[in-house]
């Protein structure tokens, strides 16, 4: 009964508040989900998941015990492409991030980028932030992949121990000291030999995932690959 009532009232409602694309605003059509074909098409993908030694990896080269690493799409200035993390991280958009998740899963599963994977870790979040913005928008994006991949996300076994400053109007030296032993990882008996996928929104500096990747340094035989959403340029 639910259902019907749903599918009867799902166009009278789509009627009076229409879904939109997060981009560039115009109304979705039956099939369009979050973003317009239109803006899924011209969208800055990196196309890093197909290329071995990309700019993304090189940012965590003798950083940490990298398998691979890749994000999405180009976060550029002045790109209405912005607009969906902001949307999602400042937005109370949550549902967008597993949404593109799910994107990002489906073009990198055409590849081996998950290969080996045995868990994703999403990038914590401090308590008193989580609790401001009311979800961490990392675990959002690592749960859309979950969907597609099967993999398990572990929102558990790392922890944001201290509470930093934001990031976005930091120096890149700044960056770094900023996050400097903030996470504190749980039961590290449990990841001895198991290859662990960090999942975040943004990368800039590297700085943040690097520092959750530091947790898992004296485990023996863990390796690490990285998958953000964006990447910063220029």
């Amino acid at each position: 009964m639910k259902n019907t009532v749903k599918i009867w009232l799902g166009p009278l409602f789509h009627l009076f508040f229409p879904r939109c694309c997060v981009v560039c605003g115009a109304p979705l059509v039956e099939g369009e989900e979050a973003i317009c074909t239109h803006c899924n098409i011209n969208m800055p993908r990196t196309n890093y998941h197909k290329v071995k030694d990309n700019l993304v990896e090189r940012m965590f080269w003798g950083k940490i015990p990298l398998e691979r690493a890749t994000s999405y799409f180009f976060y550029r200035k002045g790109s209405d492409f912005r607009k969906i993390l902001h949307q999602f991280k400042y937005g109370g958009r949550k549902e967008l991030g597993a949404i593109m998740g799910r994107f990002m899963a489906a073009e990198l599963a055409t590849t081996d980028f998950f290969e080996g994977v045995d868990i994703i870790i999403p990038v914590p979040l401090h308590p008193r932030k989580r609790r401001a913005r009311g979800y961490n928008q990392s675990e959002w994006i690592a749960r859309g992949v979950s969907q597609v991949v099967g993999l398990p996300v572990d929102v558990s076994s790392v922890i944001r121990e201290k509470h930093t400053d934001t990031q976005t109007r930091k120096s890149t030296y700044e960056r770094w000291e900023n996050v400097d032993g903030i996470f504190r990882l749980r039961h590290p008996e449990n990841f001895v030999g198991k290859h662990v996928l960090i999942v975040d929104d943004v990368l800039t500096t590297g700085s943040t995932t690097t520092a959750c990747a530091d947790v898992f340094h004296e485990i023996e035989g863990v390796r690490i690959s990285v998958l953000t959403l964006a990447v910063a340029e220029g």
